[in-house]
């Protein structure tokens, strides 16, 4: 090979290099854009027809659990709370325990993902709300780092103001999970077959606007054993 063969076959395989590495950048570029979006509005949620994403999340005694949706045994419902603390999250937990032994009766795991950390998972909600779920075997896991959040994309900024304003009601929002994120997921309901897909999701930024339990039972129809 002379000079000239061996310039023209150097700069061919640079710019062979060169569009392989731009390419995997996209591609994870396009893969991990999902993080903390500056408000509730501005999330970019999994949607129905996506794969699931992969996370960890911590089980009640403090240990990690993971979720891959390449090994699911059977279809999921994922159910993200803001925390024990928030009066809408514990009204919705206690209208669900109406319909998840029928989930479950159908094939189908429900986790409830809470901003909570571990020791405040079950101690932080109302007394009222233990009292409806005793005995329903809910499964409640730790997103207390946000973890899952950010990966589903519904995870969100939150002014220091808005902080202020739940300690001066009594609600210690940024103690109940003991991180420094300043953050809060945006609840979510996402139906996911056994294949990992999603096939239902419902994401309401106005954290007053929850998933009823009829409506709940009509979208996990489709996954149902």
């Amino acid at each position: 090979m002379n000079t000239g063969q061996k310039l023209v076959y150097t700069t061919f395989l640079t710019l062979l290099i060169s569009a392989f590495v731009c390419t995997q950048s996209t591609m994870v570029a396009a893969a991990g854009t999902r993080g903390i979006a500056p408000s509730a509005e501005e999330i970019d949620p999994v949607q129905a027809g996506e794969m699931a994403p992969r996370f960890t999340v911590r089980t009640v005694d403090d240990q990690p659990f993971m979720f891959d949706p390449a090994r699911l045994e059977k279809p999921v419902i994922l159910i993200t709370f803001r925390g024990g603390w928030c009066p809408y999250c514990n009204m919705h937990l206690s209208e669900l325990r109406h319909v998840v032994p029928t989930l479950r009766e159908q094939g189908i795991d429900v986790y409830f993902l809470s901003g909570d950390r571990p020791q405040l998972l079950y101690a932080s909600l109302q007394q009222e709300t233990r009292e409806d779920i005793e005995g329903m075997g809910y499964t409640i896991l730790s997103d207390a780092d946000m973890a899952a959040s950010i990966a589903l994309g519904i995870a969100f900024r939150v002014d220091d103001g808005i902080f202020d304003y739940f300690e001066e009601k009594g609600r210690d929002v940024e103690g109940s999970s003991s991180m420094q994120h300043k953050a809060l997921p945006v609840p979510a309901v996402y139906v996911i077959d056994d294949d990992g897909m999603v096939t239902y999701s419902f994401v309401e930024a106005d954290y007053r606007v929850r998933l009823s339990a009829d409506d709940l039972l009509k979208a996990a129809s489709e996954v149902a054993n």
